[in-house]
């Protein structure tokens, strides 16, 4: 911020992003409300109320309430500044992918709003939702066509949430079957953290399957892994290197002939989603990200879903509530009947996020999820086509999927690493691809560019990674160790903010009381 004759701060200037401004290219440093407004004054009148202690129970509060007065315009261009700090789908490109952001078709949240789902009640009597019942039948009659299944379990609330109901549903299974010796989970070292972490949280042994030299599971390490100790194995499919599984169903035709159960983690279905359907690979279970499948929002932690899809071995183990067609009305059973293994979760849902993806799946159909799909792995493809003469593939020689994975060999001797080189994107005005992800290959660059982005954004971004990956090779390391220089704050010691947050505002003046 610079100061004019009088010595007062004059209004910040926001420079564009990817300008060769020198200054940064957003706005200045951002003070909180906290420091912008003060305990004295406020920018609504409102009354006295006298409050009797008694009516709180003992629990009125006996210090001022610590909150800055501000008036509207202050409020309002404080987050509207804010705004246009933050990096969207709607500013830009995600090479990070569909886990975290794709574009959301503004129908969807039109949708989502409409009387009767946006307002509705999770404790409304059944009599007074059947619209929205309706609405998540449909949806669940959608998923399971397309994953050529007997049931879905639509409660779970995310990714990790539906691997604990698919993975609960299996721990039934083998109860119910006598199997409870039953204690071990095989994990490939490329699945998603979610796997073992889920595995662990309800007492099994994980025990990992490495992947071979190209980047999948081979059968027989597979076979080598199982026993009669063995519950299930968790696989991603496609993985997380990008790869398609090509001997998925080899893989779950040798778990079944152990007595085990095969749980897919769908966290990539965005890949295969119309084309191919897991229920046909020999899957048993399989949660579905609707906010990565679907184009429903999923950033900053949430809001999720995560139904699960069932094959007819683990259907009768579903949990409740569901939904159930009783006569000319729709019932939502609540209580467990057969070998459900209960209730994973107090309400039936995200009602949101339901009718953000049905309604996608409605727009486009099945022919245009299909081609949704296809168009997700064209980007991926054209990406990994454009870079990969410069950039190192570390498997190579064969077509990806939905993302293109890189190494970071080909910055060997350069002094730059595989962070280094995502701040500098920063500075280019793109947000960076998913970095050091997965574990398996050294200094990870996995870019996911999803179906909704065009030729001419991919080739922007393309040209972009080209030139900084001739920079760095030519060594300009500075350009990258800098990085980010045009962004409101330099780089930061995320390792220590990690470690050594501060969760709490203190105002100054009582930082010196407290010195003193």
């Amino acid at each position: 911020m610079s100061m004019n004759t009088q010595g007062r701060p004059t209004a910040p200037q926001a420079v564009a992003v990817g300008s060769p401004a020198s200054g940064s290219a957003l706005l200045p440093e951002e003070a909180l409300l906290f420091e912008i407004g003060d305990r004295d004054h406020s920018g609504v009148d409102l009354p006295d109320v006298e409050v009797s202690d008694d009516r709180l129970g003992g629990l009125r509060r006996k210090t001022p309430l610590d909150l800055p007065g501000l008036t509207e315009p202050e409020a309002m261009r404080h987050y509207v500044r804010l705004s246009r700090r933050n990096y969207s789908i709607d500013s830009g490109m995600y090479p990070l992918g569909s886990c975290t952001m794709k574009h959301n078709p503004r129908l969807n949240e039109k949708m989502a709003r409409l009387p009767g789902f946006a307002d509705v009640h999770p404790l409304q009597p059944v009599s007074t939702v059947q619209g929205a019942l309706g609405a998540i039948e449909e949806l669940a009659r959608w998923l399971m066509e397309l994953t050529n299944t007997e049931a879905v379990a639509m409660s779970p609330k995310a990714g990790a949430h539906g691997e604990l109901c698919g993975m609960m549903a299996i721990r039934a299974a083998h109860a119910a079957n006598g199997q409870t010796h039953r204690n071990i989970v095989l994990v490939p070292e490329s699945a998603h953290g979610t796997n073992p972490a889920t595995a662990a949280f309800l007492g099994y042994e994980v025990r990992s399957i490495d992947a071979n030299e190209h980047g999948t599971v081979d059968v027989e390490a597979v076979r080598a892994a199982l026993s009669d100790d063995v519950a299930a194995i968790m696989l991603t499919n496609p993985n997380t290197c990008g790869l398609f599984e090509s001997q998925v169903i080899e893989i779950a035709e040798a778990v079944h002939e152990a007595g085990a159960y095969f749980y897919c983690d769908g966290a990539n279905f965005n890949a295969i989603m119309g084309v191919v359907r897991p229920g046909d690979l020999g899957i048993d279970a399989m949660h579905i990200n609707l906010h990565k499948t679907f184009s429903t929002p999923h950033g900053g932690g949430g809001p999720g879903a995560g139904p699960v899809v069932l094959s007819q071995a683990l259907a009768p183990f579903a949990p409740v509530p569901f939904v159930r067609k009783g006569g000319d009305h729709l019932e939502l059973v609540e209580h467990a009947e057969g070998g459900s293994f209960g209730r994973l979760t107090a309400f039936h849902g995200q009602m949101g996020m339901y009718i953000r993806a049905l309604t996608y799946m409605l727009s486009h159909g099945k022919d245009g999820l299909a081609q949704a799909a296809r168009d997700a792995v064209l980007n991926a493809n054209y990406i990994k086509a454009r870079l990969e003469d410069l950039f190192s593939a570390p498997f190579n020689g064969q077509p990806v999927m939905h993302e293109a994975l890189f190494d970071d060999a080909f910055l060997k001797g350069t002094g730059v690493t595989t962070l280094d080189f995502a701040k500098a994107m920063i500075d280019e005005g793109f947000h960076p691809m998913t970095m050091y992800f997965p574990l398996v290959v050294q200094g990870a660059m996995l870019i996911e560019p999803t179906e909704s982005e065009s030729l001419q954004t991919l080739d922007a971004f393309i040209a972009t990674m080209r030139e900084l990956a001739e920079d760095a090779r030519a060594g300009n390391a500075g350009r990258f160790t800098s990085a980010p220089r045009r962004a409101p704050l330099a780089r930061l010691d995320e390792t220590r903010a990690a470690r050594q947050p501060r969760l709490k505002w203190v105002r100054p003046e009582a930082s010196r009381e407290a010195a003193e």
